[in-house]
């Protein structure tokens, strides 16, 4: 029986030295794994959805050996967004990181990497998103306003601190509203993708007022989607 066992240790050890002497990806080599992570933010009173990217200083970065399916260690980047994952066997790893959503959903993002027994590779370096506008599409449009007093026009203009509304077109009560800016345009933000209705308040000579109102698809996040025509309002002063 000693025997045996003998004969089918030494067969494991000559396929193991045959293979390199691996086990599998993970720990116990000489390969390192580095690179950097990225932040972009998505601020939202940019009215136009441009971002910023900066180093993501002192976020989590994973590293998943070969094809397990939870990951095998962990760090935190370096001030400058840098991180290193030392001491590797040869084989593929995948390096990932996690985009915020505003409601604090984790969206992973991920790059794979292969490598060699005693070789250092830079891995691509891994953009990550957060900010309240991540993930959310933006309504813009303009009012243009003409001035009525006492039934005498008094010109017209751009609708300034007019102000403007906006519901899910399945609800009939608004969830939003904002004031005309300049040059006559308003914004709505943090949209999610969907049907919705801005609308806005218009008189006449009588001063009644009734509701002057667009619908507007968003159909995709990071989008700026403006109202399909200007709205043309009276207002009574």
């Amino acid at each position: 029986m000693k025997k045996i066992f003998a004969t089918l240790f030494g067969l494991c050890l000559a396929v193991s030295l045959l293979s390199g002497c691996s086990k599998g990806e993970g720990e116990g080599g000489s390969a390192t794994i580095e690179g950097k992570i990225m932040l972009v933010l998505h601020d939202d009173d940019n009215f136009n959805l441009t971002t910023d990217t900066v180093v993501a200083a002192k976020v989590d970065v994973f590293i998943t050996y070969g094809d397990d399916v939870i990951y095998g260690d962990d760090m935190e980047t370096g001030s400058d967004g840098s991180y290193r994952f030392k001491y590797l066997k040869r084989g593929t790893y995948t390096i990932m990181a996690y985009s915020i959503l505003p409601s604090g959903e984790k969206i992973a993002v991920t790059e794979t990497v292969t490598v060699k027994t005693g070789e250092t590779v830079t891995a691509p370096t891994i953009y990550i998103h957060q900010g309240k506008a991540y993930g959310t599409s933006m309504v813009r449009g303009q009012v243009w306003a003409s001035y009525i007093h006492n039934g005498t026009d008094r010109g017209s203009g751009w609708a300034y601190e007019h102000r403007v509304y906006i519901r899910r077109a399945n609800e009939q009560y608004f969830f939003a509203d904002t004031r005309v800016g300049e040059n006559g345009y308003f914004y709505f933000q943090e949209l999610l993708p969907g049907d919705y209705v801005v609308y806005t308040i218009t008189e006449n000579t009588n001063e009644v007022p009734s509701i002057v109102s667009q619908s507007v698809t968003v159909l995709e996040d990071g989008q700026v989607y403006e109202v399909p025509e200007l709205f043309t309002v009276v207002i009574n002063v």
